[in-house]
């Protein structure tokens, strides 16, 4: 597997499609789909069988991309209502 600093090359921004959301390889796929249609119990084999263009690590390059957006998040917690 390729280092995740190399794999995340292959997402790629656009402002010509889907407005600049996040990529793969500059095709009309986007980063966020990938992940919804993992999240929905599509596997990595239905993916590549949907996308002949799609390799392996592109799926891995989407979910190292969700890794990183997460890992930044903060999250402040809710002031308590007293309730």
């Amino acid at each position: 597997m390729a280092v995740a600093a190399d794999i995340l090359k292959r997402i790629t921004c656009d402002p010509e499609i889907f407005g600049g959301k996040p990529i793969i390889r500059g095709h009309r796929l986007a980063v966020e789909h990938v992940l919804g249609l993992l999240a929905a119990g599509d596997t990595p084999e239905t993916l590549l069988a949907e996308y002949p263009w799609l390799e392996r690590e592109d799926i891995h390059a989407c979910l190292e991309y969700a890794r990183r957006i997460i890992g930044q998040e903060h999250i402040e917690p809710l002031p308590s209502t007293g309730t």
